[in-house]
């Protein structure tokens, strides 16, 4: 008699963070190896994407083969008590032009969902070994380690924002300190996450790019906000549609405080 898989946390932790560190592993055989005659190798990405892909499809058939696996097309968002109850959203390459011009900051992002309810989030840096995860409702790690952002630390000259790549178009910034983009929104909010930044603006993004990440902040005390101010619901962008508003992730106490910094271009 085949034996049923176990669907509590521990036994869905322990095979998120296995298949996703083996995801790196074939992610890491193409890493740095774009074509130099181009600025950007299309086909690499598509070919190492893929490949990512079907090793984490792979194993997921093996564990768990009744688990839904999210595409682009609009979901079935009807509850259930079987097994089709669990969504998995898997993004495999989070910093395309690092990945194929040999930067070591980009990543891929694992999210388990139930019935539409985030269960878990982990982003992994397979070039860096860095491995960020939690379970929602519960803390957030690096690695071995607790992380948690701090709520009321000041805005000052030393404080850190990461943004994406044409925020002067967008903004006229009055950040007293430090503003950079590192071309990896994953990276940019797992290290808010553990405080080693203050803010993150992001910029065209789904989904699928930020239901790992998503649980991790808010596990680590953060929060998504929209530039009004107003907190951010992913779920209603579950269709895959690129999220056309640019957003905030921060400490709930330092919204305010940040928006005040920022100021929209006419």
């Amino acid at each position: 008699m085949t034996k049923e898989p176990s669907h509590g946390i521990e036994a869905l932790t322990a095979f998120a963070l296995n298949a996703i560190r083996g995801a790196g592993q074939i992610a890491l055989e193409s890493f740095s190896k774009g074509g130099s005659a181009a600025k950007f190798d299309e086909g690499l990405i598509t070919r190492a994407e893929l490949q990512i892909s079907q090793r984490f499809r792979q194993g997921l058939d093996q564990s768990y083969p009744d688990h839904q696996m999210f595409t682009s097309r609009t979901p079935d968002t009807q509850y259930t008590h079987d097994s089709r109850r669990y969504l998995w959203i898997f993004d495999p390459i989070d910093g395309v032009d690092n990945y194929q011009a040999g930067i070591p900051i980009w990543g891929m992002s694992l999210a388990l969902f139930e019935n539409f309810w985030p269960v878990f989030g982990a982003f992994y840096m397979p070039a860096t070994g860095d491995l960020f995860y939690a379970q929602a409702g519960g803390k957030a790690y690096w690695g071995e380690r607790e992380i948690r952002m701090a709520d009321d630390r000041a805005i000052d000259d030393e404080s850190l924002m990461f943004t994406f790549s044409r925020f002067h178009r967008y903004y006229l910034s009055e950040f007293p300190g430090k503003i950079r983009n590192l071309g990896c929104t994953g990276a940019h909010l797992c290290y808010v996450a553990m405080g080693r930044a203050d803010i993150a603006v992001t910029a065209n993004e789904t989904f699928q790019d930020l239901a790992a990440t998503r649980v991790i902040v808010e596990a680590a005390g953060g929060r998504i906000f929209k530039t009004s101010g107003e907190k951010f619901y992913l779920n209603d962008y579950l269709n895959g549609e690129r999220i056309e508003e640019h957003l905030l992730v921060t400490a709930p106490g330092n919204c305010q405080a940040l928006l005040d910094c920022l100021q929209k271009r006419s």
